[in-house]
């Protein structure tokens, strides 16, 4: 291990039980990691440096007595839209929020699983922007390019983990808000299936769309977080069957019939997929190939899913600015947001909200032909800081949609994906694919996503600031 950047998840459990390092030590190397970067980074809302130290030597007391946890001792991050208790949860809000009182069901399970949770990373307000910037807390970059945003709105937890700040995290996904910052920061981003890790004090965020997931620099880190978090609250109104991620990552996927997906769904406005991007989507596809998989181009039966979105984002959005302490500080587009949210909230929600069995349905067929679908996570590579800040809420949209069009409609459906690394693009930007599959298929997307990794050896890659040698100093 290098303190010069954090070892990952599966080796940091594992030399925490076998005695070669302390708790407290991962944690304190974690908090000088975090500090060093806030002036380039600046991936965290708050950290918890005194809680975390006396968390980590609460561990380090469990394991010298024998107790085992899967992620005992381990420094992890969570998204600033996470309940800890004694600390705010503003979700990219500008203003001072109090302190709640309990965590929420996926850190009382992190909490659970040993891990020592760090601190709470930065968010674009209320999640809804793939760019993690705002008056409350300035700018989140991206550890690959200073220049560029990592992507949003689990913006601050991928930065946090591309930089080695900490081994994984949690961040949430309600239109490829995992996904999306993933493939912007070279990592693995697991959105599970909905209901997989609890959004409880929330039964369902966002009407639905927005679920709780995993970023890590390997699927087994990835994995492992998404078990040490799954499971649910008494009162969550989705409870899928339990599975077990981190075997799927040593499994063998057999062999599958891959629908190489580049058409972006229907969205209204123009999206078209960048050449580049498009190069290292299709190039992945032909690594897919010559492991054996069949692979052919065809596009999933979108149909009119976009119609069925914009309702529940919208009053989704209305609701959580219902509940804002501070109205007059949200952005305007937040608040014209949130007037749309409350004109569909009635028939036109429950419409969208019918939708989705039919959706299922029709979309569900087209898994009777293909196991897998693979897909552009994004049409672009990662836009510079401050190119959507100023933007009217209009201007604003058509450049989410132009730059992310195919993440959004597996949220409707509620079904797992997850991005892997494509590659680089010009001025060394990485972009991201994402491999998508039926209700409940996370352990078959996480045991492609292995063998891919196996092959292309992508979590060797480090930005260009961390990328030194593993060898101790001399």
């Amino acid at each position: 291990m290098t303190p010069d950047r954090a070892a990952g998840l599966v080796e940091s459990a594992r030399a925490l039980a076998d005695g070669e390092v302390s708790s407290r030590a991962l944690v304190e190397q974690a908090l000088a990691r975090i500090e060093a970067s806030r002036p380039g980074v600046n991936a965290f809302r708050i950290v918890r440096a005194e809680a975390a130290l006396a968390e980590a030597d609460a561990a380090d007391e469990e394991l010298a007595a024998g107790v085992r946890k899967p992620l005992l001792g381990v420094p992890v991050a969570v998204k600033d839209d996470m309940d800890v208790a004694g600390e705010p949860t503003a979700f990219g809000c500008d203003g001072e929020f109090p302190p709640v009182a309990e965590d929420g069901e996926a850190v009382r399970r992190l909490r659970a699983a040993g891990a020592v949770i760090v601190g709470k990373t930065n968010t674009c307000e209320f999640g809804q922007w793939p760019f993690t910037e705002g008056p409350a807390f300035g700018a989140t970059r991206n550890p690959w390019n200073h220049e560029h945003t990592p992507g949003g709105s689990s913006g601050g937890s991928a930065a946090a983990v591309a930089a080695g700040l900490v081994p994984a995290a949690l961040g949430s996904d309600g239109a490829g808000s995992v996904r999306i910052p993933a493939s912007w920061t070279h990592l693995i981003g697991i959105k599970p299936q909905r209901g997989r890790i609890s959004t409880w004090p929330r039964g369902e965020s966002f009407q639905g769309i927005t679920v709780n997931g995993t970023l890590a620099r390997t699927v087994a880190d990835a994995a492992l977080l998404l078990d040490a978090a799954s499971g649910n609250h008494e009162r969550d109104p989705h409870r899928p069957p339990r599975i077990d991620a981190f075997e799927a990552v040593g499994r063998d996927p057999g062999r599958l019939r891959i629908a190489l997906a580049l058409k972006p769904p229907f969205t209204a406005m123009p999206a078209h997929l960048q050449p580049e991007v498009r190069a290292r989507v299709v190039q992945l596809a032909d690594k897919v190939a010559r492991l054996g998989h069949v692979v052919e181009e065809a596009d999933p039966p979108y149909g009119q899913i976009g119609l069925t979105f914009i309702p529940r984002a919208t009053a989704g959005i209305a609701e959580r600015v219902a509940e804002a302490p501070f109205p007059a500080l949200l952005d305007r587009r937040t608040r014209d947001a949130a007037r749309l949210g409350r004109l569909l909230g009635g028939a036109p929600l429950r419409a969208a909200r019918r939708a989705e069995a039919v959706l299922h349905r029709r979309i569900g067929g087209f898994f009777e032909s293909y196991d897998v679908v693979l897909a552009p996570t994004t049409a672009a590579p990662p836009p510079r800081i401050g190119s959507m800040l100023a933007l009217s809420g209009f201007a604003t949209d058509r450049a989410m949609i132009a730059a992310c069009p195919y993440a959004w409609p597996w949220n409707v459906l509620g079904w797992p994906g997850v991005n892997v690394p494509a590659g680089f693009v010009s001025g060394g930007l990485p972009v991201g694919a994402q491999l998508l599959g039926p209700a409940g298929s996370e352990p078959l997307l996480i045991s492609l996503a292995a063998q891919l990794e196996a092959e292309l050896r992508w979590h060797e890659a480090w930005p260009p600031e961390l990328a030194v040698t593993d060898a101790p100093a001399g």
